[in-house]
């Protein structure tokens, strides 16, 4: 059950905007709640050096008040943002909801952004005071800090190389939190009075939006917001309370926070922290979660993995899993189309259980997944029921930002390649006569962060204008075709949505990202980035020499490989949207080399000017071309990738 909460009536403007909302119900009040009922209960776990610690919802109310004493002794006032920046850590959870505490707001940034774009954020939302995991990131704010004088107090988690050698106003998480616990023992009354400040209608955090056509903008969710959406999906089965969790997406991504920190709450999740980045699939396997998200791209990665696996595992076991996981593909695929399987199948089903689906599933981790998802883009039909075949119930959802991530879902008996489901209980959905999705609800967030002019074009007469092209279903069920500002018509004006047809060639593993050509030109074309570790494992299957990405990316053979993905893929498009060129790029898209995000959408106006000389060459009838690609490395510094690339003609068949 979800927890219960009397209504307190809220007051002044924010009651008009949101009546329902009650004061005293947010998140600090339900963390409190759930200290006091279920105290030795573990709500959040990390590794650390191979062990796992443990924080009990008591453990996790004592460091969120001691660290909010000590930063309110540091300086920070309400409304006061702070920078949120590293890894997934215990320290920067209870860091977040310390600032939430003090009704200050926490305003997370991805782990790998670069110092410029780090700047730009603390200059753009005011920022004076920042928590850093560790050495790397408190460097890099020192190096803007020169710039920006105004960041004054930087907190770090990880005291390695940091230890007893801080500069100026940098300090160790431990101890502002030694100072908050000295300042609560002190003051009497202080204890209570951080659990009361707080309110519904409160910003709790501060995200924003990917930026792919210019500078990120603030997205600040209220609590109001964040348990609106929350309880909505609980109410729609899409959680339950007690879910075992694994905290690894980034703390800047909307999913992460609801899933984390706000679900987590509500729920009463077991939180589940990996040890690294690069040891979480790993961790997964000890984690064992119940509930699991990752994009299509890691489904793919790990549908990837398992037949690299297969490919160098005993001669039985290749045996056995070509024999049953057809089987199951094919069983599965016929019952999403309504046809019950017979009892001879769920008998060689069952057996297939015990001798392939579920030793992959246990390898994997997802032996005890009872809610496994999907979203951010469409999935490929192959990979989708790849998953289903195995026996995990995967599922698409749809969210922005701006809604909490939760917006619609599919249910787990209604399982369909193309939808996203239905809209979640609450929240309203028609479609505006250009086709663009329009949202309303009380999990809708109330405008941009000081951006008028961008809050009274995305919400008009109380709708949120989502900017996705889709439509509803006779059942009820949402399809999402694509951005509505990514409508663009050829030469001849045909319309297309670039997104849509990027998607479906990124069904394939082989491709992990694409940009589609054509707007004002005589017909559509592909820049494609393959994928290392997928054409690399059939490079080495079939006996393909390579030597690094960009040299593999131009082997005759790969681009043979990549043209019949294209191939296959423009017999489910309209004749207009067919691929007729493309060409293999030889290095990948780099969100340090701006051209796509964080969260890996596209920026085509970076890809336009970077890839101009590539394009122009394409429509010239060119078969080749020798171009330099300017890189960003990890260090900042940049170099040039030269290569000559082959641009290959693609056989279209006429309608």
């Amino acid at each position: 059950m979800l927890p219960k909460v009397q209504p307190l009536a809220a007051s002044g403007d924010q009651a008009v905007l949101h009546p329902h909302w009650q004061q005293d119900d947010h998140l600090i009040a339900i963390l409190a709640d759930n200290a006091r009922r279920f105290p030795d209960r573990v709500a959040l776990r990390e590794r650390d050096r191979g062990i796992w610690q443990e924080y009990s919802w008591q453990d996790y109310l004592e460091q969120v008040l001691s660290f909010a004493a000590g930063l309110e002794q540091l300086g920070i006032q309400p409304e006061d943002n702070l920078l949120v920046i590293g890894d997934n850590r215990p320290a920067l959870y209870f860091g977040m909801l310390g600032a939430i505490a003090l009704r200050a707001v926490p305003s997370p940034a991805y782990p790998d952004t670069v110092p410029e774009e780090l700047a730009g954020q603390l200059k753009r939302e005011s920022i004076r005071y920042a928590l850093a995991e560790d050495l790397e990131q408190v460097d890099k704010l020192l190096q803007i800090r020169e710039q920006y004088p105004e960041l004054g107090t930087i907190i770090y988690d990880d005291p390695r190389g940091l230890a007893g050698k801080e500069p100026p106003g940098v300090i160790a998480y431990t101890d502002v939190v030694a100072r908050g616990r000295e300042r609560l023992a002190r003051e009497s009354g202080l204890r209570e009075d951080l659990l009361r400040r707080a309110t519904a209608h409160d910003v709790a955090v501060l995200l924003h939006s990917s930026g792919t056509t210019g500078t990120p903008k603030g997205i600040p969710l209220k609590h109001g917001h964040i348990l609106a959406a929350v309880r909505s999906a609980a109410e729609a089965g899409y959680f339950e309370e007690g879910e075992v969790h694994m905290a690894y997406l980034p703390m800047a991504w909307v999913g992460d926070f609801i899933f984390s920190v706000g679900a987590a709450l509500v729920l009463r999740f077991t939180v589940n922290i990996p040890e690294g980045q690069e040891t979480a699939f790993h961790d997964l396997r000890e984690i064992a979660p119940t509930l699991f998200f990752c994009s299509p791209r890691a489904w793919s990665n790990m549908l990837t993995r398992i037949q690299v696996g297969m490919d160098e595992s005993t001669g039985l076991k290749r045996w056995l899993y070509r024999y049953f996981m057809p089987f199951a593909i094919e069983l599965e695929r016929r019952r999403l189309e309504g046809q019950a399987p017979t009892a001879g199948e769920r008998l060689k089903r069952a057996i297939g259980e015990i001798l392939i689906y579920g030793p992959i599933k246990d390898h994997l981790g997802l032996a005890r997944v009872r809610h496994p998802y999907t979203a951010g883009e469409a999935i490929g039909e192959d990979v989708f029921l790849f998953f289903r075949a195995l026996g995990l119930n995967l599922r698409q959802f749809y969210g922005q930002t701006e809604n909490c991530a939760l917006a619609a879902a599919q249910s787990a008996d209604e399982i369909k390649l193309h939808t996203v489901g239905r809209p979640f209980p609450g929240l309203e959905v028609k479609i505006a006569d250009n086709g663009e999705i329009l949202m309303r609800g009380e999990n809708v967030f109330d405008g941009y962060y000081q951006h008028p002019e961008a809050t009274a074009e995305t919400l008009r007469d109380g709708w949120l204008h989502t900017g996705d092209a889709g439509y509803m279903e006779d059942d009820g069920q949402l399809v999402v075709l694509g951005r509505v500002s990514e409508v663009v018509h050829t030469a001849g004006g045909e319309r297309y949505i670039p997104t849509y047809i990027e998607n479906r060639l990124k069904f394939s593993h082989y491709i992990k990202d694409a940009c589609i050509l054509g707007s004002g030109r005589d017909y559509l074309a592909a820049i494609v980035c393959i994928d290392l570790q997928a054409v690399g494992h059939w490079a080495q299957e079939n006996g393909v020499p390579y030597t690094s990405y960009a040299d593999l990316s131009q082997r005759p053979e790969v681009i043979g490989l990549i043209a019949g993905v294209i191939e296959r893929t423009n017999t489910v498009l309209p004749e207009a949207q067919r691929i007729r060129r493309f060409v293999n790029l030889h290095k990948e898209f780099d969100p340090d080399d701006g051209e796509v995000t964080r969260t890996r959408k596209l920026r085509r106006n970076v890809i336009d000017e970077h890839y101009k000389a590539i394009i122009d060459a394409i429509y010239a009838g060119a078969d080749e071309i020798e171009f330099e690609a300017q890189i960003t490395y990890e260090t900042g510094e940049s170099g040039v990738l030269k290569r000559t690339l082959a641009i290959r003609d693609l056989a279209v068949e006429e309608a």
